[in-house]
């Protein structure tokens, strides 16, 4: 009975592979039919299309681009005098104060003239002395010539002996010495008293200076009046404030671009709605080993001494300048494949091409590129998604057609100043 239903099973098992053959092939069928359906289906096409990969894009724009560099320093006196007395004494009279405004050669203060008084007073007495004794001296060398010359003359006639002779030349010798001693006491005296002179005028202290503006400010007054001050002691602190002199410390990467005369401008937080001129005067030859930086000093124009010394400054440098360039956003560029390059927007604004660039100065967030096919607008945001022809979808297209205020798209051909960081 088994033998016998061998074949019957065997040729059911056929009868149903063939069965589910034929409702697989008119699944498939259906479903290809369905997915023709879909895709002939507008609505099918708009979802297609909102798969494109979202960007920002901002546009390119040709015009001049600069490179600045802004060092951060101080501000110092362009010029500074300490004066100071010669000789030391009590002050009497100190005429003036802070920041009172001090000429070449005026009279700033007095010392006690009491003891220097004195002192000329004794000196010109011994001088008086000196000239006595010369006096004295030199009558005293006249009588001695005399009587040696009336020896000589007895001791030719045999008058006079030889001893004679020889004692009136030793003391036409002696009183000649002493005439010599006296006049060289003479000039010390005068000498003593012209010191004593010289000491005394010191207790007038004045302000001298050789170069420079001829007034100054009193930046620091030291001392007042009454006290007690040595020689060389400072008494007040003078200051020219115009011009002043900036001084910043740079690196050696930015080093090789400054030179003396270059131009820049300055601010201050005192006064952050104004900017002052200054040109760059001096390049230290050597860095600081501790810091690696060079010193760089600045002269710095100051109309109305607005700027005062010590004040924190910002100076910007030009450091290279483009007449026309091509600039986009610095976040347009990417690399793809270790290229540096930027994705350019197609005219119709659907996909993207790859563009190689090389890039040049950059300000802020402005760079200057060169390549060939650089468009009207340039993707800033999604790039990591992108390939070369991918379709895309601008995340903001009521601004995307329109360049900022100011700036026009290279494809309108007008010139435009560097956007900072807009986005269309």
């Amino acid at each position: 009975m088994v033998a016998s239903n061998g074949p019957a099973v065997a040729g059911k098992g056929r009868y149903a592979w063939l069965i589910w053959l034929l409702v697989l092939a008119g699944l498939g069928y259906a479903g290809y039919q369905r997915v023709t359906e879909l895709m002939q289906d507008p609505s099918v096409n708009k979802e297609k299309k909102q798969r494109a990969i979202p960007v920002e894009v901002a546009p390119v724009v040709r015009g001049p681009l600069e490179a600045k560099r802004t060092f951060s320093g101080t501000l110092e006196a362009n010029a500074e005098l300490s004066v100071a007395p010669k000789v030391a004494g009590r002050v009497t009279r100190l005429d003036v104060r802070l920041a009172d405004a001090v000429s070449r050669g005026q009279l700033v203060a007095e010392l006690d003239r009491q003891e220097h008084e004195q002192v000329v007073v004794q000196s010109r007495a011994e001088l008086a002395v000196a000239q006595a004794n010369l006096a004295e001296a030199e009558s005293l060398l006249e009588n001695a010539q005399r009587a040696l010359k009336r020896s000589d003359e007895l001791r030719q006639k045999g008058i006079s002996s030889e001893v004679q002779s020889d004692t009136a030349l030793a003391n036409q010798l002696a009183y000649k010495a002493k005439r010599d001693v006296a006049r060289a006491q003479l000039i010390r005296a005068q000498a003593v008293l012209t010191t004593a002179e010289i000491r005394l005028a010191y207790t007038h202290v004045e302000a001298e200076w050789q170069q420079g503006a001829p007034q100054r400010l009193v930046a620091e007054r030291l001392v007042e009046v009454g006290e007690m001050v040595a020689a060389n002691q400072p008494l007040l602190r003078l200051v020219e404030l115009d011009p002043l002199k900036g001084v910043f410390y740079v690196t050696e990467k930015d080093y090789p671009r400054l030179q003396v005369g270059q131009p820049l401008q300055l601010t201050t937080d005192a006064y952050p709605q104004r900017s002052f001129r200054g040109t760059i005067e001096r390049v230290a030859p050597v860095f600081r080993q501790a810091a690696r930086q060079a010193r760089v000093e600045l002269q710095i124009e100051n109309p109305g001494q607005l700027l005062k010394p010590g004040m924190f400054i910002r100076a910007t440098v030009v450091l290279e300048q483009v007449a026309q360039a091509t600039i986009v956003p610095f976040t347009a560029l990417t690399k793809l494949s270790g290229v540096e390059g930027l994705y350019s927007l197609s005219a119709d604004r659907s996909k993207v091409q790859w563009c190689p660039v090389r890039v040049g100065i950059r300000q802020a967030s402005q760079v200057a590129v060169t390549g060939g096919c650089v468009g009207a607008y340039v993707v800033t945001l999604g790039q990591e998604m992108l390939n070369d022809g991918t379709a895309v979808r601008v995340v903001d297209k009521n601004s995307a057609g329109k360049a900022p205020a100011g700036k026009a798209p290279i494809a309108q051909g007008n010139k435009a100043t560097p956007a900072q960081g807009s986005t269309p």
